[in-house]
C-alpha cells in the first residue's frame, strides 16, 4: 500500500473539472492498492485570486470527503484559506526559508539528488522526485529513472514521493525502490473513471 498525490491539471481534465476531484477523492474509500489520495491543487497559469476562487471550492469538495488538499505556489492563498499543507518548487522556498514556519507540511519538487538534500536542510517535510519514466508532459527530456529515485530514498530522512510517468502498473516499482507513495498527474484528469484507472 502507498500514498497517492493525485496532481491537478484541470485543462487536461475532459469531464468537469470539479466533479473529477470528487471523483478522485472518492478513492479513499475502500481502495486495497492504496494508503490514502491526496489533492495537489497545481493550477500554475492562474493569478493569485483566480487559484484562490479555485482553491476554495476544491478545499470544500476535498473536506466532504474527508481527504488531504495541498495547496500549491501559492503560499499567501494557503495562509488566507487557512490551509497548513503548501507545496512550492524549491526556488521558491529558497527565497522564504520562514515558511515552514507558517505550516504544517512543506512539499518540494526537486531534480537532482543535491536539490533533494537543499530542500531537506530548508525545512521540507517531503519532497516530489521526478521525472522518473517517460511522460508526454516533459516529451524530449529523458526520465532520471528508478535509480535517482532510489538514492534520494537513500539519501533524505522525510517521505519521497515518485512522479513523472507513473500508471497503476509501474507505481510498485517506484515504491519498491524506497518511495513513500507516487503522484499521477495525467492519468487521473483525463480518465472518464478514477477507480477503474486506479
Amino acid at each position: 500500500m502507498y500514498k497517492l498525490f493525485a496532481i491537478t491539471n484541470r485543462h487536461l481534465c475532459n469531464n468537469d473539472f470539479l466533479q473529477q476531484i470528487q471523483t478522485i477523492c472518492l478513492l479513499n474509500e475502500k481502495n486495497t492498492m492504496i494508503k490514502s489520495v491526496s489533492i495537489v491543487l497545481r493550477e500554475k497559469d492562474l493569478s493569485e485570486n483566480d487559484y484562490k476562487d479555485l482553491a476554495i471550492k476544491v478545499l470544500e469538495i476535498c473536506k466532504k470527503n474527508n481527504t488531504e488538499c495541498i495547496l500549491h505556489t501559492y503560499y499567501k492563498v494557503a495562509r488566507e484559506l487557512n490551509c497548513k499543507k503548501i507545496h512550492l518548487p524549491l526556488h521558491v522556498l529558497k527565497s522564504k526559508p520562514d515558511i515552514c514556519k507558517e505550516f504544517n507540511d512543506v512539499g518540494v519538487s526537486i531534480h537532482s539528488v543535491n536539490e533533494a538534500i537543499e530542500a531537506v536542510n530548508l525545512g521540507a517535510t517531503y519532497i516530489i522526485a521526478g521525472h522518473i519514466f517517460e511522460t508526454d508532459c516533459k516529451k524530449d527530456v529523458p526520465p532520471r529513472g528508478l535509480s535517482f529515485l532510489s538514492s534520494v530514498c537513500s539519501l533524505v530522512n522525510i517521505p519521497v514521493y515518485a512522479i513523472g510517468g507513473i500508471l497503476p502498473e509501474n507505481a510498485q516499482k517506484a515504491i519498491n525502490v524506497g518511495a513513500d507513495g507516487v503522484c499521477i498527474m495525467s492519468g487521473l484528469m483525463t480518465c472518464e473513471n478514477p477507480r477503474v484507472f486506479i
